[in-house]
């Protein structure tokens, strides 16, 4: 991907991926008129307390066919491909060195990550390094997660399409319906053996199953679900 037009990126653990990661992508990406959205797993999550259930490779595998309907959307190994713990602010360096400008950069995340983002590698110099997009999730608004950090009001700003790409470090808002998923409570359901059909998308669903991902053994749904066509 040439270093050209505006780039949405959107790192995670994906362990699993699911509709939450993908309806908030969705939304910043129409927000902001986004041109792509990379998608980026991490190696090793520094703000998460244990290592990932599912092996590195499987994580991208899921996000490969996660988005596999999405044409602006693509998975990217390049946190997969470094040592040591996977930061924000490595990883925006890194796309700075392939020739992405900072105005070009719309970083996603959603309200719960943005409330602890004062502890992230790097605070507040990451936030000079790409616009953030902070993307409404259930459980916490826009509101509540500003609140939490006064210190940033002067750089949030509403989300619209039209927004110039020469604003500088902006952290823009974007109010937008994303589905209440989480990765731990899909790992829960498969470990008791329930269905994850209305959690991720059909093809995550049928890797998850064929590779015992999660403690997910066999066909969790019969003939005729949706792990099953």
């Amino acid at each position: 991907m040439s270093a050209s037009g505006r780039l949405g990126i959107l790192g995670g653990t994906f362990d699993p991926i699911h509709f939450g990661h993908l309806d908030a992508a969705d939304a910043a990406r129409r927000a902001l008129g986004l041109d792509a959205v990379r998608l980026i797993p991490s190696w090793d999550p520094p703000h998460r307390p244990a290592d990932p259930f599912a092996p590195p490779f499987h994580r991208f595998a899921l996000v490969a066919l996660a988005i596999q309907e999405y044409e602006s959307f693509h998975a990217s190994d390049m946190e997969l491909t470094r040592t040591g713990p996977s930061y924000t602010a490595d990883t925006l360096r890194a796309l700075h060195a392939e020739g992405w400008q900072a105005s070009q950069l719309f970083f996603i995340l959603g309200t719960d990550a943005f409330a602890e983002i004062a502890t992230w590698r790097e605070f507040p110099a990451v936030l000079d390094a790409a616009h953030f997009v902070v993307v409404a999730r259930p459980g916490t608004t826009l509101d509540s997660a500003a609140a939490k950090r006064p210190e940033l009001r002067p750089r949030l700003r509403q989300a619209a399409h039209g927004t110039s790409d020469a604003a500088a470090a902006s952290i823009f808002l974007v109010e937008a319906h994303t589905r209440d998923v989480s990765s731990s409570a899909i790992r829960a359901r498969l470990a008791a053996g329930q269905f994850i059909d209305d959690l991720v998308p059909a093809a995550v669903a049928r890797h998850i199953v064929a590779h015992h991902l999660y403690e997910a053994v066999g066909n969790l749904h019969g003939q005729d679900s949706a792990i099953s066509k």
